[in-house]
């Protein structure tokens, strides 16, 4: 590859124009883009340099951390139709603020590209992968502009996009990192802060998404009309809004849920029956933690495989919308801190099986507004009094007959979160 820093570059090119006036403010990068050669790496030295930019052929472009690209408030900044270009180390900001025309930081139109360790803020959307196939987004840093959360843009958004990477990034105030018309990608490894969903699945089948931390985005992680997805070793934490759910699944199936910590949302996990009797979605070795309900069930199906979960410090361990919609499902070896029975044989399962029944409990979740007073004094003793005396027969939610004593094996471990990049791989 041909090494070429930019102030070579403008000294040796033939065509005119191409000195860099060291003391203007804002300089031009575009003709210097342009008289590169294919291949080429350009070192940009600090400063101020116009966009917006085309890349249409396969160059490295490296600020060193210290030069920025600043679009002039209208459009995309930088936009890349070429395969196997890098953008490393640059501040990309002043995108439009257009959702029609998807104004971005990078507009990513191709394959086998690299964006790493770049800053992007101020611009509405930040990483636009279109139709990309093996691009990789990794150790960037990522703010939309200052807008309510539906008005923001995405941080990385895939459209119709494969195997493509999104790694180690720290997103902050965007409005959603999200996959659409997408498949057999990997979201691995991000901080996701801030947002409207911290990951959001979208007619997005086969992706995988493990050890992200997901904290303080009205939803955590929602899959929503997509299959064969897993979702690993994830932290959701303080996704508390109207919405408030930790992993929420709609019309998917087939997904492996496992080794997540799911802490202090209003509901930990939401999810309708799978699309299919066969799309079974199947939740392992989670732990859902101080949530208003550890897990909540819509529609009169079950479908999904729930064991060696730990369920600790709920309001409510499960609430549903209808009896059916827990029962149906498969339950088995979950730890569950509110178990009254025994292990008089020492086997760490429980002599009886944990059973869980609706009673006074129930009137909080047909009347949302009820929540409040879910700890009153007055909600406690009608709680109380139907559980010593029922006024009518209270319905099974739900039945584990192997339910853990103590606690269950512990989700295994998520990696620490760092600003990270994978290393290259030929194309």
């Amino acid at each position: 590859m041909k090494h070429l820093s930019l102030l070579l570059l403008a000294s040796c090119a033939a065509a005119p124009g191409l000195e860099v006036p060291p003391e203007q403010s804002t300089r031009a990068l575009q003709p210097l883009i342009d008289a590169a050669a294919p291949g080429a790496v350009i070192h940009v030295p600090p400063g101020l340099w116009a966009g917006p930019l085309l890349i249409d052929k396969p160059l490295v472009l490296d600020g060193d951390g210290a030069a920025t690209v600043t679009g002039n408030g209208h459009g995309t900044v930088i936009t890349i139709t070429a395969d196997g270009v890098t953008l490393r180390g640059l501040r990309i900001t002043g995108s439009g603020a257009s959702h029609d025309a998807m104004d971005s930081a990078v507009l990513l139109e191709a394959n086998h590209a690299r964006l790493e360790h770049n800053t992007l803020d101020d611009v509405l959307f930040g990483v636009f992968v279109k139709a990309g196939r093996d691009d990789v987004v990794c150790g960037n840093t990522i703010t939309s502009k200052h807008e309510d959360h539906s008005l923001r843009g995405d941080a990385v958004r895939v459209w119709n996009g494969r195997g493509n990477r999104v790694v180690g990034n720290d997103v902050f105030a965007a409005r959603d990192v999200a996959l659409a018309n997408s498949s057999d990608n990997v979201v691995s490894g991000n901080r996701i802060r801030a947002g409207r969903y911290g990951l959001q699945l979208v007619f997005a089948p086969r992706n995988t998404l493990e050890d992200n931390v997901l904290d303080a985005n009205l939803t955590g992680i929602a899959v929503l009309y997509s299959n064969d997805v897993v979702l690993r070793r994830n932290t959701v934490q303080h996704s508390r809004g109207a919405s408030g759910t930790g992993l929420s699944f709609k019309e998917s199936g087939q997904a492996i849920v496992e080794d997540n910590e799911i802490i202090h949302c209003a509901v930990g996990a939401k999810t309708n029956a799978p699309t299919s009797p066969d799309a079974i979605i199947s939740f392992t070795r989670n732990r859902f933690a101080h949530n208003l309900a550890g897990m909540d069930f819509y529609g009169e199906n079950g479908g999904h495989l729930i064991h060696g979960n730990r369920f600790e410090r709920n309001l409510v361990q499960v609430s549903v919308s209808a009896p059916m919609s827990a029962r149906g499902n498969e339950w088995r070896d979950n730890a569950f801190d509110d178990y009254e029975g025994f292990d008089l044989d020492g086997d760490g399962i429980g002599d009886t099986p944990y059973e869980a029944y609706t009673f006074a409990d129930r009137l909080w979740q047909e009347e949302p507004q009820a929540t409040f007073f879910r700890n009153a004094p007055a909600f406690e003793l009608l709680d109380f009094l139907e559980r010593l005396a029922p006024f009518a027969s209270p319905e099974l939610l739900l039945s584990d007959p192997r339910p853990r004593v103590g606690e269950a094996p512990p989700p295994r471990p998520r990696l620490p979160f760092t600003l990270s990049c994978p290393e290259p791989t030929a194309p």
